[in-house]
C-alpha cells in the first residue's frame, strides 16, 4: 500500500501568509475608512492625518560638523524632539566628561581634535571622525588627550537635558543638575 506524502512545512508556510494578509486587510478596515479598499489606503490616511500637524514642525536641518566646530561650550542643547536630541560638546585639552552611566542610548561623533573614550573599563583611541554608540546602562567616558579642544556632538536617545540648555564649563554642569522636563524644542 502506497502513501501519499504531503509536505506539511509547505502547506504551513501558505497558510501563515494567507492567515497574515487576511488579518492585515481587516487591521486596515479598524484603523482607516472602511469603504476604501487595502491597507495602502489606511496608511495613506494615517499619513495624511498626523502629517497635518507635523507640517508646523521644521525640525533640525543645518551643517552638524560646522556647529560643532564652532562650539566652545562644555554642553549645549541645540535640538529636543519627542524621541531623541542633538547636544554639542568641547572639551578643553586635558578635560573629559566624566564617567557616567544613564538611561538614555547616547551617539558621538568626533569632529575636531583627540582622544580616548572608556566603554565598560576598554579605553579607545578616537579623533576627528570617529563614531561612539553607547548604549544603554553602559559606563563610559570621553577624555580629550590632546592638545587642542576636542569638538564634538552627541544624540541622546530618549532626550537627556533640558531643552536649551548652555552650560559653559564642566562645572557648571556638574552645579546645574538638570534633567530633560519633557519640553521639546518645537
Amino acid at each position: 500500500m502506497k502513501r501519499n506524502r504531503v509536505n506539511l512545512s509547505g502547506l504551513a508556510l501558505v497558510f501563515v501568509l494567507a492567515l497574515g494578509s487576511a488579518h492585515q486587510a481587516r487591521s486596515a478596515d479598524f484603523a482607516g475608512d472602511s469603504e476604501k479598499s487595502g491597507p495602502k489606503t489606511a496608511m495613506k490616511d494615517q499619513k495624511v492625518k498626523k502629517g497635518k500637524a507635523d507640517m508646523e514642525k521644521k525640525g533640525f536641518i543645518q551643517d552638524i560638523e560646522k556647529l560643532a566646530i564652532q562650539n566652545d561650550n562644555f554642553r549645549k542643547v541645540v535640538y529636543t524632539a519627542t524621541h531623541c536630541q542633538i547636544v554639542l560638546m568641547s572639551l578643553k585639552p586635558q578635560e573629559e566628561i566624566g564617567e557616567e552611566t544613564h538611561v538614555p542610548d547616547q551617539f558621538f561623533r568626533v569632529e575636531a581634535g583627540s582622544g580616548v573614550v572608556v566603554l565598560n573599563g576598554v579605553r579607545t583611541d578616537i579623533h576627528a571622525g570617529s563614531a561612539i554608540l553607547v548604549p544603554s546602562g553602559a559606563k563610559h567616558n570621553i577624555i580629550n588627550t590632546g592638545h587642542e579642544p576636542m569638538k564634538l556632538y552627541t544624540i541622546y536617545s530618549p532626550p537627556n537635558h533640558r531643552d536649551g540648555v548652555i552650560h559653559q564649563t564642566r562645572a557648571d554642569a556638574e552645579k546645574d543638575n538638570e534633567h530633560f522636563d519633557g519640553k521639546t524644542t518645537e
